[in-house]
Formats: structure tokens, sequence, C-alpha cells
């Protein structure tokens, strides 16, 4: 299997609404949200796994392409899917290397001016209250969230490959890419939060030699 070339993808996600891909906390302080966001353990700040693109275009496409499996990922091994996003652990009959990386995505500058200069934005992030309510009494149960504010942005990059036999890998991504604009990206996407725009899109084509 001769590889042939890379196409670099970039650009800003924006989010449209409130975002929130969940993290881990050891303890809760008081004010504080037990539902947190995920950050760099560096800076603090949020960022946008790799993984959370990945995997969510990736179901998108399965479910627009009929290739889910008794509810989980396809593993044929032989549709565009297995072939850009690579096999189940569990299945290894996936020709060659995965055809995608997906960087993290960290702020852009702009964004971490706009954090900065709110008070309502503490380590990039938002409290978002809401409550849920006893269907029986009634009550309501206050709680909040963080969730990265309306409006920041972040800056993404897609490496796809191709190789001898392949086709069209860049067009699977670039749909992928249009089913999650039309869905959403992280936590709580059917009450609001998640919806993103992919925008100043640029692709580099790397030929192998």
């Amino acid at each position: 299997m001769k590889f042939q070339k890379n196409y670099v993808i970039s650009g800003e996600i924006i989010c449209s609404t409130g975002l929130h891909i969940g993290g881990s906390k050891d303890s809760i302080e008081i004010g504080g949200s037990d539902n947190v966001i995920i950050r760099d353990p560096v800076t603090r700040l949020p960022y946008i796994p790799g993984s959370s693109i990945k995997g969510k275009m990736r179901a998108l496409l399965e479910l627009a392409l009929d290739r889910v499996t008794n509810g989980g990922p396809c593993k044929c091994g032989k549709c565009e899917v297995c072939r850009v996003f690579g096999s189940a652990a569990d299945n290894i009959s996936v020709s060659g290397p995965t055809r995608i990386i997906v960087r993290d995505s960290f702020p852009t500058e702009e964004t971490l001016k706009m954090w900065d200069e709110s008070s309502d934005v503490v380590e990039g992030a938002e409290l978002k209250y809401e409550n849920s309510l006893d269907r029986i009494t009634s009550r309501a149960n206050p709680r909040n969230q963080e969730r990265v504010p309306r409006g920041s942005k972040f800056e993404f990059e897609i490496i796809v490959s191709e190789y001898e036999g392949d086709s069209d890998n860049l067009g699977v991504v670039l749909e992928g890419l249009r089913l999650l604009e039309d869905s959403y990206l992280g936590g709580s996407g059917t009450r609001g939060y998640g919806k993103v725009e992919f925008r100043d899109i640029t692709i580099t084509e790397r030929p192998a030699e």
C-alpha cells in the first residue's frame, strides 16, 4: 500500500451556543460546579479534544450511511467509514493505517481576550443554571454546570491521508464536518448546547514527494 498524499484541513471552530465537554474533578469548591468541563492541565483553560470531534463525526457518518452495527460502531473493515476512521478495538480487518488525524483544538487569541474581559467567565467557563423537576411533587432541583460561552473560537487541524486504491477520503471527512454542524458537539445537545460552525477553512495538499 503506497502513500500518495496528505490533506491538511485547518480553520476555526465557532461555538454558536454554549459548549460542554465534560472533565473530571477531584474536589468540589464551595460555589463551584460539580459538572465541570475539560481543561488543559497546564493553562487551566478549556480545549476541545480531537477524540471528541473524531468520535462524533464517525458516529454521525455511520448513521447517515446506515453503518451502525447492533447499536455500536461499524466493524465491517471495508466501508469508507472504517477505512478513514480506523477499526474498532476488537476488529483488525481494516487494511492499512487510519486515514485521519484530528488534533486537539485550543482557543484563539481573540477568545482568550474575550474571556479575560468578561466578569462572568472564570478560567474560560461560565456557569449555566438549570432546574430539574420531580414529576410527582413538582419540586425543583436547581443545578449548574460549566460551559464554554457562546462566541468562543478554537483553532482546529485535521490531517487526511490517501493511499493507493483509496477513494475520496477527503470528501468523507468534509461530509462528517457538515453533519456535525447540523448536530452538536459535547453533552446536553438536546438542551441547546454544543452547536458549532467550522469557518475560515483552508485545505492544503501535500503530495508524497
